[in-house]
């Protein structure tokens, strides 16, 4: 009986050994300040989201939220950075839509299902097409016609080869018969520059655009989304026009992979929280973004799911990655 009280007594303290450097971690969390990547240049929309996201979630943590820009590569380079990053917590990224249809396109340089952890979808964007208001197109049937008389001569702008924005006017042509020519830029403020420039005809976008709008320079002519947004009602979706295409991307925040599940939960906890914060809910509405939450085992269902949804979309559009 004593042998037996102390093995048990043994095997306690081993069990308590191994978790107690989990614990303390956890406790001491965080110690320093937290990196929050956003794979987009400082000035877009998604910037100015994120970073009202790291202030408010750093102080439900009691710490200090770095946003890091790093445009390029479709969003991706958050992605990257990610894939190689201790899982300690104090390296998070956004991971936009392109990370579960890219891989499809071309190699990359992570395993969407193994290398990341899923903390917490927070919001997601509305997308629309604009075209400046000098633009003799004025209705998405302008610019079908326009197409089907000038193959390829309509320029538009996105955020990136692969990315939301580009993906829905491919599927959009793809419907409707005609031919554009894309041109990807690093991100939303690059899109708009080039629009508003006249470098390109036309621009798809998450709603950076919007301060043009009201400003009068820009012209809306579709959203993607499964209805109209409540700022423009009287702008018709793509769906609603017959080309079958509705596009959102919802987002939040993303670790490496190997986390502490303690660490993870006072993230998701603290990001959960901003939900609630005034300022948070007053950048969303400045871009006509709504809450979509979803906590660590949605997201990652969420993520897994997509992965194979867009796998068959690229394979519909014919832009799977060449063998």
């Amino acid at each position: 009986m004593t042998q037996r009280r102390s093995f048990l007594a043994a095997s306690s303290a081993a069990i308590a050994g191994i978790a107690m450097p989990s614990l303390v971690r956890a406790q001491s969390f965080p110690s320093r300040p937290i990196k929050y990547i956003c794979p987009w240049p400082a000035g877009g929309s998604t910037d100015a989201v994120i970073r009202t996201l790291a202030e408010s979630a750093g102080k439900a943590l009691g710490a200090t939220i770095i946003v890091e820009n790093k445009p390029g590569a479709g969003g991706l380079l958050g992605a990257n950075e990610l894939a190689n990053a201790r899982g300690d917590g104090y390296t998070l990224s956004q991971l936009p839509h392109g990370v579960f249809r890219i891989p499809h396109m071309q190699k990359v340089q992570f395993d969407v299902l193994k290398d990341f952890t899923w903390i917490a979808c927070l919001t997601g964007y509305t997308f629309g097409l604009v075209v400046p208001t000098s633009s003799p197109i004025k209705s998405i049937k302008d610019l079908v016609d326009y197409a089907k008389a000038n193959p390829e001569k309509f320029t538009y702008g996105s955020t990136g080869t692969g990315t939301s924005p580009h993906l829905a006017v491919e599927e959009f042509a793809q419907r409707a018969g005609i031919k554009l020519t894309h041109v990807p830029f690093k991100g939303n403020a690059d899109n708009m520059q080039a629009v508003l420039g006249g470098h390109v005809m036309g621009a798809s976008d998450a709603t950076g655009w919007a301060p043009h709008l009201d400003s009068g320079k820009l012209r809306l002519l579709a959203t993607y989304g499964s209805k109209r947004t409540k700022r423009w009602p009287t702008v018709p979706t793509l769906n609603e026009l017959g080309y079958q295409t509705v596009s959102d991307s919802p987002f939040g925040v993303c670790g490496p992979k190997n986390m502490d599940p303690a660490i993870v939960k006072a993230l998701h906890d603290a990001f959960k929280k901003t939900l609630d914060d005034p300022a948070v809910l007053a950048s969303f509405d400045k871009y006509d973004q709504s809450v979509i939450y979803m906590d660590t085992a949605a997201y990652t269902k969420f993520a897994r799911e997509t992965y194979a949804a867009e796998k068959a979309t690229i394979e519909r559009l014919g832009m799977s990655a060449k063998s």
